[in-house]
C-alpha cells in the first residue's frame, strides 16, 4: 500500500529538515552545550517527528481506511496496519 509515492516532496523536505536538527543535536553535544540548550534541540526533534508522523497517519486512515470505494477488507487492513504502528511504537 504505497499511497505515499504520488508526490512525496513536502514530506521529504520535512525530513530533511528533521536530518538538520538531528545534525544540531550532535554538534551541541560534540561542542559541550549546555543541557538546556540540548534539551532544546532534543525537543524540537521530537516535535518535527511527532509532526512528520501525524502527517502520515493522517495520510494513511484517508487513503486505507476512509477513502470511498474500498472493500471491507481493505479497510480492514489499513486499520490493522495503522494499529501495529501505534500499539508497537506509542509505549
Amino acid at each position: 500500500m504505497a499511497h505515499l509515492s504520488h508526490d512525496n516532496s513536502a514530506l521529504l523536505a520535512r525530513v530533511r529538515r528533521i536530518g538538520g536538527q538531528v545534525g544540531a543535536v550532535e554538534r551541541a553535544l560534540q561542542g559541550e552545550a549546555g543541557c538546556a540548550e540540548v534539551l532544546q534541540l532534543v525537543a524540537a526533534v521530537r516535535g518535527a517527528v511527532n509532526g512528520l508522523l501525524d502527517e502520515i497517519i493522517a495520510d494513511h486512515l484517508e487513503a486505507h481506511v476512509a477513502a470511498p470505494g474500498l472493500s471491507d477488507a481493505e479497510r480492514a487492513q489499513g486499520a490493522e496496519e495503522l494499529l501495529a504502528v501505534i500499539r508497537r511504537y506509542s509505549k
